[in-house]
């Protein structure tokens, strides 16, 4: 580990050395990179720094303790060891989970995309259930959240599809666990004999791509422009406005209509995409560069029932960690921050032990 440490600290180093240099700014993409992993580095640097001088507080007052006759100073020696141990301990976790690699992804915007799965109606309704949860949340912490793409269901206000852009501080990060199916068991608002069904939906969270993360050729893209139609559509069969991007050399497919301006639905579409193709080339690398199984919270896999939503019971289950909660009712009302914490304190443990086998 210490090694490891000092590589570090020597990196930040020349990372400050080069970031001071009088022609540093004018790779603004380089003095952006550089001054992004400096700020990466900071924390392990100063954890490491306050690691050295507690270690050698120890040692000082270890002898301190074994050298004196004084009753008194050597009483006070113990309470000072005892209380300099706990700090060494923690920091010595603290390093060993800041050495744990951070996914580079975690502080972009995100792509939010809920789609009503199995289930007719009752799913629709669950997406749309879905949806307003995220949204307080959202409300809660203050990211902003803007619609791309909105399809309504028809009858009873579910949702066929919603994406969202949602920007603010590492958002990426804290939604990326949700990915996957999400089931949901209660009595639909049809249901006359009180039946409880079970429906679903899924839930997809890409990290939001900027245009030096991926390159797209636009002899790569066929555009098509067409008439807006459906929910939100207020210049239904007037103007050619809503936008379909193809991507050809992998067969995505992106549209947006929700704009009353065709350049702002091709800007969203556009947004959407770049999402999209960046997460396949994540999904591609990890599968290039690493034969371990897929981390149990952060696989992201669309298929995968992540999370079971029973109502009845004011229950929450989610099945990867093996958690149990009963207060399904705050949940729904956007209550996420003690679901997305015990999440990710899930995964960086499974991340240290990987690390550390």
């Amino acid at each position: 580990m210490f090694d490891k440490l000092e590589k570090v600290k020597q990196r930040y180093n020349e990372i400050a050395e080069l970031l001071n240099k009088p022609d540093a700014a004018n790779d603004q993409k380089e003095f952006r990179r550089l001054s992004k992993e400096y700020s990466d580095l900071t924390d392990i640097v100063n954890a490491y720094d306050e690691y050295i001088r507690v270690k050698a507080q120890l040692e000082e007052n270890k002898k301190l303790l074994y050298e004196t006759n004084e009753a008194e100073m050597k009483e006070l020696a113990a309470s000072e060891q005892e209380e300099l141990q706990s700090r060494f301990d923690k920091l010595e976790a603290d390093i060993k989970e800041l050495l744990v690699p951070k996914d580079p992804n975690d502080s972009k915007n995100a792509m939010l995309e809920i789609r009503a799965g199995t289930g007719g109606d009752e799913a629709a309704l669950f997406a749309a259930d879905l949806y307003r949860m995220y949204t307080r949340f959202a409300e809660r912490i203050g990211w902003k959240m803007e619609i791309v793409t909105y399809n309504e269901s028809s009858g009873l206000g579910g949702l066929k599809e919603v994406i969202v852009s949602v920007t603010g501080k590492d958002i990426y990060g804290t939604l990326k666990y949700e990915s996957g199916v999400h089931r949901v068991q209660r009595v639909p608002e049809t249901e006359t004999q009180g039946r409880v069904h079970t429906s679903a939906a899924s839930v997809a969270v890409l990290p939001e791509a900027d245009e030096v993360d991926v390159e797209i050729n636009p002899v790569d893209l066929k555009i098509d422009v067409f008439r807006s139609g459906g929910a939100g559509g207020q210049n239904v069969n007037k103007v050619e406005t809503a936008i379909r991007i193809t991507h050809i050399p992998t067969g995505v497919v992106v549209q947006c209509q929700d704009e009353r301006s065709q350049l702002k639905n091709k800007q969203k579409a556009m947004k959407v995409l770049r999402s999209r193709l960046l997460e396949a080339e994540i999904e591609k690398h990890d599968k290039e560069t690493s034969q371990k199984r897929k981390l149990m919270v952060g696989s992201g896999d669309r298929s995968d029932k992540i999370r079971t939503y029973n109502f009845p019971q004011n229950r929450l289950t989610d099945h990867r960690i093996g958690l149990t909660m009963y207060n399904l009712s705050q949940v729904m009302e956007g209550d996420l921050a003690e679901l997305f914490e015990k999440l990710k304190i899930a995964d960086r443990s499974e991340k240290l032990s990987e690390e550390q086998a």
